[in-house]
């Protein structure tokens, strides 16, 4: 008689790494890391099926539609908390693909400044409507009420964290 198949181990995520005597700080934090990955996870494969792009490629997408004007290299590094030499490697493909276009710095002779195209513009406000239709099913599971005390416990934590509280 043939053997069932074994069945594959659980997906293990970063929560499942913690042990019931961990510190409650710890799991909380494990459990924070996990739903971002979650998340993360989702859009990525949603962004990948329906529009054949990257979640980098839709970030720097987002930060050139905050800035109409354009950003210089090295303000995209910053604002998307990524080398320099990582932004390049994003620009170069969507600028070949007609999505963005680097255009002279009139302030900056020695400088560029990455910007939207008309097109780029265009696929952007088609992703970017999928993106928050895909965000608000994904977080539907909680109501209203725990949605604003979520962001509420959210901004506390933050603001303990940035004010570097024990």
């Amino acid at each position: 008689m043939p053997q069932p198949a074994p069945r594959p181990a659980p997906r293990r995520d970063r929560e499942t790494a913690a042990r019931a005597d961990d510190h409650r700080a710890l799991r909380l934090w494990l459990r924070l890391v996990t739903c971002t990955q979650l998340l993360e996870r989702r859009v990525r494969a949603r962004l990948r099926e329906r529009f054949d792009t990257t979640l980098p490629r839709f970030d720097l997408m987002s930060q050139l539609w905050r800035y109409p004007e354009g950003l210089k290299m090295n303000e995209l590094s910053r604002h998307l908390m990524v080398t320099g030499g990582n932004v390049t490697g994003i620009v170069d493909p969507l600028e070949k693909d007609g999505l963005v276009e680097r255009a002279d710095d009139p302030a900056d002779r020695r400088a560029f400044r990455v910007r939207l195209t008309r097109s780029g513009k265009k696929a952007f406000a088609e992703m970017a409507r999928a993106h928050e239709e895909w965000i608000v099913a994904l977080l539907s599971g909680l109501g209203r009420r725990e949605h604003d005390e979520l962001l509420r416990l959210l901004a506390r934590m933050k603001q303990a964290v940035q004010e570097g509280k024990p």
